[in-house]
């Protein structure tokens, strides 16, 4: 890599970073219809998310990725789940703005990273974490949390490698969500927590707005309480 790409790169993932740090939580899209998936978006959107992945086993994910990307331009829309190489460059070209996989393949971070686009690969080991930051991820997936023993697990690795940005799923929830942010994550993603499936099968998008409210509000109270003042977001004031 040259001296300029390095340099976008560095550049690219602090402010990734800061996203974050800023919004602490991403909501998980998975859908088998694209329409619903569209609506899902748009719901938690509603209340007040800035990021949103839509995982590449959901219902045509690049055109939904690239759709969202022009009807909420206010959010930073990603990619999740990809396996391949080739995955990872559709998600690109359709403008995914970051990238999650479910596993450390050191291909795949380094073309996300010829492309300027963060990489989140998912780990579950203090090996698989090291490896994966040493070989360029802007962040990690632990997953899943709750199976290692949730939030003790990841307060547990903060001490020998808490300098790597960690990001908690599966078993994460609205009412744990503070208590994963206070052992250290710098972001959470949620999935079913924001999408009962009651919900989506009557349509009752209000209710998954309110979710996403009710968990912006927790995040709000955990930033206020860590920071020792409210910060300026807009998605938090929507909340």
């Amino acid at each position: 890599m040259s001296g300029t790409q390095s340099q976008i790169s560095s550049l690219m993932s602090i402010d990734w970073l800061s996203q974050l740090r800023q919004e602490r939580a991403i909501a998980v899209i998975r859908s088998p219809e694209f329409a619903l998936g569209f609506q899902m978006a748009q719901a938690v959107a509603a209340g007040g998310m800035g990021l949103i992945e839509i995982t590449w086993n959901s219902d045509r994910p690049a055109h939904l990725i690239a759709h969202l990307r022009e009807t909420l331009p206010h959010c930073t829309i990603g990619a999740g789940t990809l396996m391949t190489e080739s995955q990872v460059e559709e998600a690109i070209a359709a403008g995914a703005q970051f990238l999650f996989t479910p596993h450390t393949n050191p291909r795949l971070i380094e073309t996300a990273d010829r492309a300027h686009v963060p990489m989140v690969p998912g780990t579950l080991t203090p090996t698989e974490i090291v490896t994966a930051w040493q070989a360029g991820a802007s962040a990690v997936k632990v997953f899943p949390i709750q199976s290692v023993g949730g939030a003790n697990y990841l307060r547990c690795l903060q001490g020998p490698i808490g300098q790597i940005p960690m990001i908690p799923t599966g078993g994460v929830t609205l009412e744990n969500t503070r208590t994963f942010l206070e052992a250290g994550a710098i972001a959470v993603g949620l999935s079913g927590q924001l999408f009962p499936q009651q919900a989506i099968a009557t349509g009752d998008w209000s209710q998954i707005t309110d979710l996403a409210q009710t968990l912006r509000q927790r995040i709000h109270s955990f930033l206020i309480g860590a920071n020792g003042h409210s910060p300026i977001h807009s998605g938090m004031d929507k909340a």
